[in-house]
């Protein structure tokens, strides 16, 4: 996946209104030094792209037809006998256009591959992460301020997919994941995205904190999402270049990276159930701001 470079942000943009830990919309954070924080260039072992490759198997009728409607390189199609027959012509079709083999195969012999299968399954080259440049350059190239998803210690595969399922359809710019002790993008993650994966590029870094110092030295501000000492949602102005970070349903964020955070939101609640879901919180704050964006874009 490639973009243009990314546009310069000034961090002295981040000079807009932004609440407190506790305040409202009309208190604002601590204000920057007169120029703007310094550009800090991160260490070079956090800006280096992550090599390394995750499944190629795609499992499902939406997946398979959206990795071939996204480009990505696809080596062969096999569906299970006895599928519908218009999504065997579509499938068909877009396996002709791209020159992909397609083949069908008795069920039982799918089963014994691919367990998953669900019908149908793509074999794929491997998904690549990106670096953090490239989420940057995917907004610049949209001319739309930048949004970033950065999870911070989400173990789950399936919450993964689903924050990258709720990402795309919000139209945010791309995650950003931890090398270790993180859920990677592999086939149940890619499964649960049900094609979104395809579309919504990844990033894979050494550290969390160190990733969030470079979205700020390149204009981002850090909104994380705790219970207590926090805002409500729709109380904060995030209309501006934004990462929002997610921490895990167990501990929350990491005392390192809420240390990095400019501000901090919470989900109001009426039930006995003490937290949301990661990837349902995740939707939620992003809705909001979609909504708050579109109104400010009238």
């Amino acid at each position: 996946m490639k973009f243009k470079k990314p546009r310069t942000h000034e961090h002295s943009k981040r000079t807009d209104s932004r609440v407190k830990n506790t305040g409202r919309r009309d208190a604002a954070p601590q204000a920057a030094p007169k120029g703007g924080r310094p550009r800090r260039e991160a260490p070079a072992a956090y800006r280096e792209r992550e090599a390394e490759p995750t499944s190629g198997v795609v499992c499902g009728k939406n997946p398979v037809l959206e990795t071939l409607r996204s480009g990505r390189t696809v080596n062969k199609v096999i569906a299970a006998a006895g599928q519908e027959p218009g999504f065997l012509r579509q499938v068909r079709e877009l396996c002709r256009q791209q020159g992909v083999p397609f083949l069908q195969q008795e069920r039982a012999q799918m089963d014994a591959a691919w367990p998953n299968h669900r019908g149908v399954v793509a074999l794929t080259a491997p998904f690549d992460y990106v670096g953090i440049d490239d989420i940057l350059a995917n907004a610049a190239q949209k001319g739309e301020p930048p949004l970033v998803v950065v999870l911070a210690g989400v173990e789950d595969p399936h919450n993964l997919g689903a924050v990258l399922r709720t990402v795309e359809g919000i139209g945010a710019h791309g995650v950003i994941i931890a090398r270790h002790g993180a859920a990677p993008l592999n086939e149940t993650a890619a499964q649960v995205a049900a094609g979104a994966a395809e579309y919504v590029p990844v990033a894979r870094v050494a550290n969390i904190a160190n990733a969030l110092e470079e979205l700020k030295s390149n204009g981002l501000w850090v909104c994380g999402t705790r219970m207590e000492k926090a805002s409500v949602l729709w109380d904060a102005d995030m209309t501006g270049p934004l990462a929002l970070v997610m921490g895990s349903e167990g501990k929350g964020l990491p005392p390192v990276v809420a240390a990095k955070c400019d501000f901090f939101v919470r989900i109001p609640q009426r039930g006995h159930i003490t937290s949301y879901n990661v990837s349902v919180s995740c939707g939620m704050v992003l809705a909001e701001i979609l909504r708050q964006r579109m109104v400010k874009a009238k």
